[in-house]
């Protein structure tokens, strides 16, 4: 029971592949990885309160675990329920895409559970491996090869950050003679702000960084989601990322607010993190490179969560992760419905959307506003809830800096929203989504206002998960 979410994915990764080996049916994988999705998220939310150590306590389940493998999971049936099917997918390798996509979740999952250095290190390269493969699978139609030089990309700078992290824990093996995440940290206590401790610390978290596309390990964010085809950028620039802050927080409680030097490196990158994102993306014109560099801007955000050291500070940005992936989610929706033939989508290419779909154009514009952190939506009070707790531990010019951000990024992402309400269709076409689209669309709108109308019940919940691993 301990390992069914794990197990289930397994199971589904089997099935999966059991399909691939006939003639590929875009209706039928499509119909069959739903379902699977749908039994994975089940066995989450049916295994949520087991708690145990397995493979010899490098592997914890405990509530912490459980609640960000259940967002894993749910988000993945998301992106499985986009209304597109896959059209910029050729439709032979879309088993295939299922299975990679499948074993990517297996291993965030494994991530989530993972308390030894080894074992991390393996379930992030299972998880990254998958996505490289992922990445290139994309119609060549016009000509259109650029998914091939964002593979690439991504496969040399997942390299060049697993480099640096696997440096790191050699690091840290010969300063404590241990892998296992508690003992590591405990010995290291000690010596927080020398030299050895300090770049140890910092390479492994090189390889979190780059999940998180957090400055200095964000060079690949806008290359590979302009690359990708859409349902795998919108993976990409969600799930991971649950993944990626679920182990920073293990770090961060377990590293404390005594490696002063450890905590100026990280405010640096955070507030490089958010300019970068944020000044880049005033200048984009393809949507999802604009959304990929707003995700380098958030992720600066939630580090300044992060670096409080305080109970309520980590759950303020598991708190913002969450409602980050559900805005992301909302304009991806949109994005592979606007997208009929899985092609890229300028900023442009949303004129007159109100008028071409309006639900599709509501949904943008909630997804976008609570992006800008415009009340009352869940991008609001997590910005908010974020600022606030960092200025009660008296990081008083990092909040000024990130309130210009917000400022920053506010001007971009109504720019978008002015295109699809103030502009005509110009000859585009109507958009009918489906009823499963228009149902995930109304789904995800409605987690987006609830978590920002009521934000309390979360944040609670959170703290209390965070509670079992202090």
């Amino acid at each position: 029971m301990q390992f069914l979410p794990e197990l289930t994915l397994l199971g589904a990764g089997f099935i999966i592949f059991i399909v691939s080996l006939g003639k590929a049916d875009a209706s039928k994988s499509r119909s069959i990885a739903i379902g699977l999705g749908s039994a994975i998220f089940g066995a989450t939310l049916f295994s949520f309160n087991q708690t145990g150590m397995l493979f010899f306590d490098s592997y914890q389940v405990d509530l912490f675990s459980q609640f960000f493998k259940t967002l894993i999971a749910g988000s993945m049936l998301v992106v499985l329920l986009f209304g597109n099917k896959l059209k910029g997918i050729p439709v032979k390798i879309h088993p295939e895409y299922y299975f990679f996509l499948f074993t990517s979740v297996l291993g965030l999952m494994m991530l989530v559970s993972s308390v030894e250095l080894l074992a991390i290190f393996v379930s992030l390269e299972l998880s990254s491996f998958a996505v490289y493969i992922m990445v290139p699978m994309r119609d060549d139609e016009g000509n259109f090869r650029f998914q091939m030089e964002a593979g690439i990309k991504y496969l040399l700078f997942g390299i060049t950050a697993t480099g640096f992290m696997l440096f790191g824990m050699s690091y840290m093996y010969g300063l404590t003679g241990s892998t296992d995440l508690s003992v590591v940290i405990t010995e290291l206590s000690t010596m927080w702000n020398t030299p050895a401790a300090v770049i140890s610390i910092m390479m492994v978290l090189a390889g979190f960084f780059y999940k998180l596309a957090l400055f200095p390990f964000h060079f690949w964010v806008p290359d590979v989601y302009e690359g990708a085809s859409n349902e795998t950028t919108a993976f990409i620039a969600s799930v991971p990322k649950i993944a990626a802050v679920a182990l920073l927080t293990r770090f961060m409680i377990l590293i404390s607010s005594n490696g002063q030097a450890i905590i100026n490196i990280l405010m640096v990158c955070s507030i490089a993190s958010m300019f970068y994102g944020n000044l880049s993306a005033l200048v984009q014109k393809d949507v999802k490179r604009m959304l990929g560099f707003s995700g380098i801007a958030h992720a600066g955000f939630v580090l300044l969560g992060l670096l409080t050291f305080q109970i309520t500070g980590y759950a303020n940005a598991i708190y913002y992760i969450t409602g980050y992936v559900l805005m992301n989610l909302a304009c991806f929706l949109v994005i592979c419905t606007v997208a009929g033939k899985g092609e890229n989508i300028l900023i442009e290419d949303l004129s007159g959307l109100h008028k071409r779909s309006p639900i599709m154009a509501f949904t943008l514009a909630v997804g976008l506003f609570s992006l800008a952190g415009i009340p009352p939506f869940v991008g609001f009070m997590g910005k908010f809830m974020l600022l606030t707790g960092a200025l009660k531990e008296g990081y008083l010019l990092i909040v000024i800096l990130a309130a210009i951000n917000t400022a920053i990024a506010i001007y971009y992402y109504l720019s978008v929203i002015r295109v699809a309400y103030t502009s005509d269709p110009n000859g585009r076409a109507l958009i009918s989504p489906s009823v499963l689209t228009s149902g995930t669309s109304v789904l995800l709108l409605a987690a987006i206002v609830i978590m920002g109308i009521n934000p309390q019940f979360f944040i609670n919940y959170a703290t209390s998960v965070i509670q079992t691993i202090m």
